[in-house]
């Protein structure tokens, strides 16, 4: 065996993915969500590989703060993290290419307590890369994921650890508030003595800077919001137009939420092969194709409480757009 044959093979052992029950079921959600009043469609169903390609350039663009924001949080607060959980292992919910992620490796093991990460994440090819890279980016490090839907957490791996669960960007924002509790229950429940969570939150701010942000001058996220037409003419043979629908994103106050919608721009008929189903639409009829449920301090902490979990650290970037929290379990000491 070569040297490469051997490190390969040494890699290969360093990491290991589960892989479980999938959580796309695009013709039952497309045939539930298009016939519906009002039409809705998930947003995960955005993430493809061309899709995934514009959300990274969605978070280049000048508008898009949250990135910004979290990378400045992390890079302050990571070794107090660090040195507050000593955590000995990284779990990470929606953990993509595991871009972020390595501030709070490097401060794990900078403070020498390092042992394991687990991306917790549907995209089996995203997590198998970040998997290949980070066990060469960090010796020692032994890798145990999971693929598939995190939105219901259970027997996550190295339960025996000290475990840092990280559920980073403003993902949580995209859930229904029943939806949020609910996975926020999940991930106490997997907790054990000495875990902690570090969640973000994209804080309520004035309308401009939030609709900005999903509105960009580029256009990257309409072109992003248009991929999900895309996808549905791929997957289930159907004969959307994306041109003829607008992209349209916008706060709305009483629900404190950005919504982000498709717009038929013209009285038209969609036909979805796969599902032998006609879509009618009414010129300026909508399908809502995300939220991103916005917080406050005061809203996040409710969130939490309800799940049993307890603020233990709480930063904002210097203007105050964007939140991460550590919390604990309620009764922890």
């Amino acid at each position: 065996m070569t040297g490469r044959e051997a490190a390969a093979a040494g890699a290969e052992r360093a990491w290991r993915l589960e892989e479980r029950e999938s959580p796309f079921h695009l013709a039952d959600d497309a045939r539930a969500g298009l016939t519906a009043s009002p039409k809705a469609m998930s947003p995960k169903y955005f993430y493809d590989a061309r899709g995934s390609r514009l959300f990274e350039e969605i978070t280049r663009q000048p508008e898009y703060y949250p990135t910004e924001a979290e990378r400045e949080i992390l890079r302050d607060w990571a070794a107090w993290l660090a040195a507050r959980t000593r955590s000995e292992v990284l779990v990470e919910f929606g953990s993509g290419n595991a871009d972020k992620t390595r501030v709070l490796l490097d401060a794990l093991r900078d403070a020498g307590t390092l042992e394991g990460y687990a991306p917790i994440d549907v995209s089996a090819d995203a997590s198998r890369r970040a998997a290949e890279a980070l066990i060469r980016e960090y010796p020692g490090l032994r890798v145990e994921g999971v693929i598939g839907d995190f939105v219901h957490p259970h027997d996550l791996p190295f339960g025996g650890r000290r475990r840092l669960f990280a559920f980073l960007g403003s993902t949580i924002g995209n859930f229904e508030r029943a939806e949020a509790a609910a996975f926020l229950s999940g991930v106490a429940g997997e907790m054990r003595d000495g875990d902690a969570l570090l969640i973000g939150f994209d804080l309520v701010k004035d309308r401009e800077i939030l609709e900005r942000a999903y509105n960009d001058a580029a256009g990257v996220t309409a072109e992003f919001n248009r991929n999900l037409l895309r996808v549905l003419n791929r997957e289930l043979g159907a004969d959307f137009d994306p041109d003829a629908f607008a992209h349209r994103a916008f706060w709305n106050a009483a629900e404190e939420r950005i919504e982000m919608h498709l717009v038929s721009r013209a009285a038209q008929t969609v036909h979805l092969e796969e599902l032998d189903l006609d879509v009618s639409f009414a010129a300026g009829e909508s399908v809502r194709t995300e939220l991103s449920h916005k917080f406050t301090p005061d809203s996040a902490r409710r969130l939490l409480a309800g799940a049993g979990l307890r603020v233990e650290g709480w930063r904002t970037d210097a203007r105050g757009r964007y939140a991460l929290c550590l919390a604990v379990p309620d009764g922890e000491g």
